[in-house]
């Protein structure tokens, strides 16, 4: 029996893929996008399985769900699922959600070239460059990020003593700089990051307690960033982002240069109105920049925006059939 048909437009977000599902999605209960999330959570989260995991899928894969406003002067609303979960915000995934849904007329703007847009973490504003039919470069105006825990220590099976940083940028991001056991990311191979990031994850979670002052069901440092020496022109910093079980972002992470620049404005190394243009593993840019000073809760933050690009790949109707012995995905750990 078939339990659903959806159409797909698949896309990539500097090399991370984003699979906007643009048809047979289901209708969502709640006032704001938190609150449609658990809905979706609770309800309708096979969806996200089986159209995000093997065999449909992959580890990486990321996708999106555009929905209608649920405040009166954004444009759209966007739910965000990934092998993960499904995220308050994702950077990527909204430059690829933006970019699809415009070259394909799903997403008509009430001002050429802007957009508002309501995510589970909140509200975000958009500008985008579009040349004839195509979207050139999309900018994402996020939320507020802020710096949650500094020189945190834990102990990591194989690699030792470990002090990091904890710092949200639509999601919380334990971040590793180089150190006495971590000589940087240029030393490391994505099988390390592989193994080692869900240790990280598991330690981290033990020792401090990650939840927005500002929204209760954003909890838990889900990511792990890894960093470096850029080896692109023009780059400051270099990064690989884990996340889900077996997956390593190949985009530069939007919400994680989100809490990135957080970080590094709280430390001093970043100041208000400074570019940030971050390198991902496969070297691929985001050109993030500080936009002003904010608080989250008692909290001082930032005011983060990143510029970045997505191409669209294809078109994909995907059937989930009940007989189908994998229907609902599955993983290989």
């Amino acid at each position: 029996m078939r339990e659903g048909t959806f159409f797909c437009i698949d896309a990539h977000t500097c090399g991370n893929p984003v699979r906007l599902v643009a048809g047979g999605y289901p209708a969502l209960q709640g006032s704001n996008m938190s609150e449609k999330r658990q809905d979706f959570l609770t309800h309708h989260d096979w969806i996200r399985q089986a159209l995000m995991f093997e065999p449909r899928g992959h580890s990486m894969m990321s996708g999106s769900i555009l929905y209608p406003p649920c405040s009166e002067q954004a444009d759209a609303s966007i739910l965000f699922i990934e092998t993960s979960g499904c995220l308050p915000m994702c950077g990527h995934g909204t430059i690829g959600t933006v970019t699809s849904a415009i070259e394909h007329g799903l997403l008509r703007p009430k001002t050429p070239g802007k957009l508002i847009l309501d995510v589970p973490a909140g509200q975000i504003r958009i500008d985008y460059e579009q040349n004839g039919g195509k979207v050139e470069k999309v900018r994402i105006y996020n939320v507020a990020s802020y710096l949650a825990h500094r020189d945190v220590t834990i102990e990591v099976e194989g690699l030792g003593e470990l002090t990091v940083d904890v710092s949200y940028g639509g999601n919380y991001y334990t971040i590793v700089d180089p150190q006495a056991n971590f000589p940087g990311l240029e030393s490391f191979s994505a099988d390390q990051v592989l193994h080692y990031s869900p240790k990280v994850r598991e330690a981290i979670n033990k020792v401090v307690d990650c939840v927005h002052p500002l929204d209760p069901t954003v909890r838990g440092a889900s990511h792990v960033m890894w960093t470096g020496q850029p080896t692109q022109p023009g780059a400051h910093a270099r990064n690989a982002v884990f996340y889900g079980d077996r997956a390593i972002d190949r985009s530069p992470c939007g919400t994680g240069t989100s809490a990135r620049m957080a970080q590094w404005v709280a430390r001093g190394k970043l100041g208000i109105g400074e570019e940030f243009v971050h390198e991902s593993i496969i070297g691929s840019l985001f050109v993030g920049r500080v936009e002003s000073e904010a608080a989250v809760g008692d909290y001082p933050a930032i005011m983060p925006s990143i510029q970045g690009w997505a191409r669209v790949t294809g078109h994909n109707t995907i059937w989930v059939d009940s007989e189908d012995p994998y229907a609902y995905g599955f993983e290989v750990k």
